[in-house]
Order: structure tokens, then C-alpha cells, then sequence
């Protein structure tokens, strides 16, 4: 049961005091945290923490609606685990947003609020789904891509690559070949393919900013990785 005032409008629409919110966000934390007791250590539960912080730092700044933002944070990789047993065979975007549908049926929020947060969830992914069409959902997209450049980044990407059993390094294959999810799946491939892009997709004025610092010190990681890999420093 959700705690604090709830009002229902003359125009249909649920109206939540302060407190109800907080205590709707405290009630969907715990839910989506239930769906990480298995999870790896690249998408657990801490990664969606720190995203949950950004889309708070973000969203505030460019003046989204925060209960919405902060809800799709914490359900963006609720379908996650599905993903990976499959391989990246399914998409873990549109499984979480599916997923999500079904466990705000019966929160007491606003329909337009409900499916912005369902296409937040289904929009947050880098390489393929939807686009980002709301300011929430460019908040969470903005989010999640933060904490995959800059040291974190660097740090979750060997790990997801140890997570596969890849290797430290495949300097004789050419990595935009390379397959996902094999033994040549490395950090640097993920740099290449992936980090080294998003910098220049972030969509909002105060992601970008933060998107500057973090990718100038990832790409000087990368630069002193190969030196250091041949034997050059």
C-alpha cells in the first residue's frame, strides 16, 4: 500500500503528494532489486544504483519529471538476465519494458506517466530499439551511457569481458569483426565499437557535459593500454 495522499482529479488523472511518490519510489526500488539476485557484476544492481543517480542529477538539471525518471532507472535492466542467458539474442530493452508494463498495472499513477516510463525503459539501449522521445527517457538513455564511459567504464567493460572468459587483448583480430559474446568480445572491442562512440550521442546539454570529461579520460586509458600491451612504455 502506498503511503501519503493520492487524489483523483476531475480529469481522471491520479495527483500524488510528496510522500506518496517517495514511498511509490521506495516500493518499485525493492521490486526491481528482486530481479538482480542472479545478476552480473557488469549490470547488477549497483549499476543501476549509479544510474538512479545520474538520472537524478540530470534530470533535475534539465527539469524532467523526476518519478518518472527515477521509476525507469530503477527498472531499466530489470530484463537484463533474460539477455544474457540468450546470448544477446533478445533484447533486454524490450523484455524490461514488457516486464515493467506488468508490474505498474496496478500502481496508482497517471497513464501518461506510466507509458513514459515503459518507453524509457524500452528506449535506453545504445545500439538498437527505440529512439528516445521524451525528456525522461533521453535523461535515462543519457544515464545509463554515462556509466558505461569514463573509469567506471573502463572498469565494466573488462569486466563484462571477463564475464564472457575473453581475453585481455586481441590485437591479431580485427575487433569491428570480432563476434559478440566470444572469446575475442574484449574490453578494447568494447571500446572501439561501442565507448568510443557515445560521447557523441548523448542527448541532453547536461549529459554532454559530464560525457566530455569521462570520455577524455577513457580514451587516454585505451591509448595507455596499447602502449603498455607492446611493450612501448
Amino acid at each position: 500500500m502506498t503511503h501519503g495522499t493520492i487524489h483523483q482529479a476531475d480529469d481522471g488523472h491520479v495527483r500524488l503528494t510528496g510522500e506518496a511518490e517517495a514511498a511509490l519510489l521506495s516500493r518499485i526500488r525493492e521490486a526491481a532489486q528482486s530481479h538482480f539476485s542472479q545478476a552480473r557484476g557488469s549490470h547488477d544492481w549497483d549499476h543501476t544504483l549509479r544510474v538512479h543517480r545520474l538520472c537524478r542529477c540530470i534530470g533535475a538539471a534539465e527539469g524532467a519529471d523526476l518519478l518518472v525518471a527515477e521509476t525507469a532507472a530503477y527498472l531499466h535492466d530489470i530484463g537484463r538476465a533474460h539477455q544474457d542467458r540468450g546470448r544477446g539474442n533478445l533484447c533486454h530493452a524490450e523484455k524490461g519494458a514488457a516486464m515493467a508494463r506488468e508490474m505498474l498495472a496496478a500502481v496508482p499513477l497517471a497513464d501518461d506517466r506510466r507509458e513514459n516510463i515503459i518507453h524509457s525503459i524500452a528506449a535506453h539501449r545504445f545500439r538498437r530499439g527505440a529512439s528516445p522521445e521524451t525528456l525522461e527517457a533521453r535523461v535515462l538513455f543519457d544515464a545509463d551511457k554515462l556509466d558505461a564511459i569514463g573509469a567506471v567504464g573502463v572498469a565494466r567493460a573488462f569486466l563484462f569481458a571477463g564475464e564472457l572468459g575473453a581475453r585481455l587483448h586481441s590485437p591479431e583480430v580485427d575487433v569491428v569483426r570480432a563476434p559478440a559474446y566470444s572469446i575475442d568480445d574484449t574490453g578494447y572491442r568494447e571500446y572501439v565499437v561501442k565507448l568510443s562512440r557515445i560521447k557523441d550521442r548523448i542527448l541532453t546539454d547536461t549529459g554532454r557535459r559530464l560525457a566530455e570529461d569521462r570520455h577524455r579520460f577513457m580514451v587516454g586509458f585505451f591509448d595507455r593500454f596499447l602502449e603498455e600491451y607492446n611493450g612501448e612504455r
